[in-house]
């Protein structure tokens, strides 16, 4: 089985990205965020064409949005509200597998680091909180899951550019990397793509629409992330970032998909 994760930016000024993604890449199931869009105008007709018929989606006008698209049957669909706002960011599905899908999308945070002054940045550590509560009450050893999605926070010295530099800067600051890690230890989640890719070697899967040439300034993160529970390691096959995505044209996201083998 092949996961995808995206945050798209919109999925109906990109549809044709995830399409190409779909014809390159054929995953299995796709997870989109910020999608943009209220569930009435969501392009399914788009994705059922291309195989994509069991489709569980919870979306906004023109903010937040959450997608799960799926070639196999989806069951138990659901999805949850954090920090007392209805604003579509996690449902989750399982998988004729008995696989528990969670599609995420974690509040960017604003651009100071400080919950006193930016009640963006107060409302993001409230939500990596409360995931961190709410997971670890979910803990078993049992029913496997897996949890994708654009979860803002780059965790690792080597998920940005310059560790030094961006200490300060909202996605790698010391208290986010905190919460993050409190909050993947909560359920023992096993970060896939770093399975396979050393904490020495850097990986990102953003760059900001602000550099004039983001490939050549390569000033990334990696805030896109896919996790799994301890049972589903031994069936990891292989995770790729999709680097080139970040140049597509037209009009590319300023993320790119992440894709998790399991076997």
């Amino acid at each position: 089985m092949r996961i995808a994760t995206w945050n798209i930016n919109s999925v109906r000024l990109r549809i044709g990205l995830v399409e190409r993604l779909i014809d390159e890449h054929k995953p299995d199931v796709i997870c989109l965020q910020e999608t943009k869009t209220i569930d009435d105008t969501f392009p399914r007709a788009a994705f059922v064409a291309k195989g994509y018929k069991h489709q569980h989606i919870l979306g906004m006008k023109s903010y937040n949005g959450v997608a799960i698209l799926s070639r196999l049957p989806l069951a138990k669909t659901g999805a949850r509200n954090w920090q007392q706002r209805e604003d579509c960011r996690h449902i989750f599905a399982e998988l004729p597998n008995g696989i528990e899908v969670h599609c995420c999308y974690v509040p960017a945070g604003g651009d100071i680091p400080d919950p006193k002054a930016n009640a963006k940045f107060a409302h993001k550590l409230g939500f990596l909180d409360e995931m961190a509560v709410w997971w670890k009450s979910r803990r078993d050893k049992t029913k496997a899951k897996i949890l994708v999605g654009d979860l803002n926070v780059a965790p690792l010295e080597n998920d940005v550019w310059s560790h030094k530099q961006m200490l300060g800067v909202v996605s790698h600051t010391p208290i986010e990397v905190k919460k993050l890690e409190a909050w993947r230890a909560a359920h023992k989640w096993v970060d896939a793509v770093r399975h396979f890719t050393p904490p020495e070697q850097k990986l990102y899967s953003w760059w900001s629409y602000r550099a004039a040439d983001w490939n050549a300034s390569d000033r990334g993160r990696r805030l896109d992330h896919i996790w799994v529970t301890p049972g589903l390691v031994s069936s990891l096959k292989c995770a790729e970032i999709m680097r080139l995505a970040r140049g597509w044209k037209p009009k590319p996201s300023d993320h790119v998909p992440v894709l998790v083998d399991l076997g």
